[in-house]
């Protein structure tokens, strides 16, 4: 579904609302693309809500005079929006940007979230994120699995050898061989085998639940 005939269908959400103000034709299909793509064209909600919102401050910045350098329209908007950015570096963009004539309220207000964006998709364009296929999950699993096996195979004769020439001293033992999956977004921490089983991470069922 075209961004206009999203508008005419009366279903007009934020997102639609924000790409008929700030003329951003074309953003939309781009938005589906990045969301429904594989490997590593694919964006997650939460990416696409940033690169949306970048797009909105570049366009206030052009239409401002302010000519931006390669990476300016990223950093100000980390400066705008990232929690970890000192009080005085954000007012100090603040105020650079209102002295433009940008008034930064209301473009904060036009900042959206992944739920936001979500909600564009699947109501304006009737987009649907399908999962990769299941035969190569359970592929990558069987591969994880298999070089498990084989450290734990390797591993176990090294000690025992070392153990049997008394280069070290060790008891009966028992092997743990792990990989571990540390998400950033989410801060969940998932062996691999379980991360792969149940298809993902917590950062896909909190775009699920964000309706």
């Amino acid at each position: 579904m075209t961004d206009s005939e999203s508008r005419s269908s009366g279903r007009q959400t934020k997102v639609a609302r924000l790409i008929d103000e700030y003329d951003l034709d074309g953003l939309g299909a781009e938005l589906e693309h990045r969301w429904t793509a594989e490997g590593d064209e694919r964006m997650s909600l939460r990416a696409l809500a940033t690169h949306f919102n970048q797009q909105l401050l570049e366009v206030r910045m052009t239409g401002a005079g302010i000519q931006s350098l390669s990476g300016e329209v990223e950093n100000t908007y980390r400066l705008l929006t990232d929690d970890e950015v000192s009080g005085a570096d954000r007012t100090r963009t603040v105020r650079r940007l209102e002295g433009e004539g940008i008034d930064t309220d209301a473009l904060r207000d036009d900042f959206v979230t992944y739920q936001a964006i979500r909600s564009y998709l699947k109501g304006n364009r009737d987009a649907e994120y399908v999962k990769p296929n299941k035969d190569r999950i359970e592929s990558e699993l069987a591969n994880v699995q298999r070089l498990r096996g084989r450290v734990m195979t390797v591993t176990e004769g090294n000690l025992e050898q070392l153990r049997q020439n008394g280069e070290i001293t060790l008891g009966e033992f028992g092997l743990l061989v792990g990989i571990a999956v540390l998400c950033e977004t989410c801060g969940q921490r998932y062996e691999v085998e379980e991360l792969l089983e149940q298809g993902g991470c917590d950062c896909e069922e909190s775009y699920q639940s964000g309706e």
